[in-house]
């Protein structure tokens, strides 16, 4: 397939972005079961949470001249997402690529893939995820294939162009603005109730009292014993 660019997309809702700087990631675990990227793509430098908008980059052939041409463009707050066709052999951001989005104000960078120049790309600030670490580098080969804001697939999740990105220490989240927009006021509930519970079990109450699962263990034994 020949190289294909989609459009800008928009910019992430300011309010949004306001809360998900907020909410504990894990929370949205409680209500979502899809949008998760598998635990093979670990934070490898950086320290900081990623909140942003996906931009989304597709590699092919191990050429990364559509990743190069697509970080001069990066907006603050964006979060590149690459999708490398299955390629964890060779790494498509090392320190250049990584100085380029973070001079340019990126939130972060999302690799399937492997990315290399570790120690150098650490101060920068550039939280930067990946399958692992090569010395073993992409090239400019300027091939016509690829694409830049086109839909693709990172740690098994479809990534469409404009997704809310979240990631930190525990892993990676992708997910449309409406299905996070509809979940943030609840998850920020919820965190909210966390510090109380949590004292409540420092004065002994026990957590199944607490959610009802213990209740629901003592409805299934009695129905049991019915039988």
């Amino acid at each position: 397939m020949p190289f294909s660019q989609g459009p800008t997309p928009a910019a992430l809702p300011a309010e949004l972005v306001e809360k998900l700087e907020r909410v504990s990631f894990p929370t949205l675990g409680h209500y979502l079961e899809e949008g998760f990227a598998d635990y093979g793509i670990r934070r490898l430098v950086g320290t900081k949470r990623v909140v942003g908008r996906a931009v989304t980059v597709r590699l092919t052939a191990q050429d990364s001249t559509v990743l190069h041409h697509a970080a001069g463009w990066c907006e603050p707050g964006d979060v590149f997402v690459i999708d490398t066709g299955g390629d964890t052999r060779h790494a498509p951001v090392g320190e250049v690529l990584a100085a380029t989005l973070a001079l340019r104000g990126a939130a972060g960078v999302i690799v399937d893939g492997v990315v290399t120049d570790l120690d150098e790309v650490e101060p920068f600030g550039l939280p930067v995820y990946a399958r692992g670490s090569s010395v073993l580098t992409t090239k400019l080969l300027s091939v016509d294939a690829g694409g830049v804001n086109i839909p693709v697939t990172c740690g098994g999740v479809a990534v469409q162009p404009g997704d809310v990105v979240l990631a930190d220490r525990n892993g990676v989240f992708f997910g449309s603005v409406d299905v996070v927009s509809a979940l943030i006021d609840t998850a920020l509930a919820d965190d909210a109730e966390e510090p109380e519970l949590v004292e409540e079990l420092r004065q002994g109450a026990r957590r199944g009292d607490l959610t009802g699962a213990s209740a629901a263990v003592a409805g299934w034994a009695s129905a049991g014993g019915a039988a």
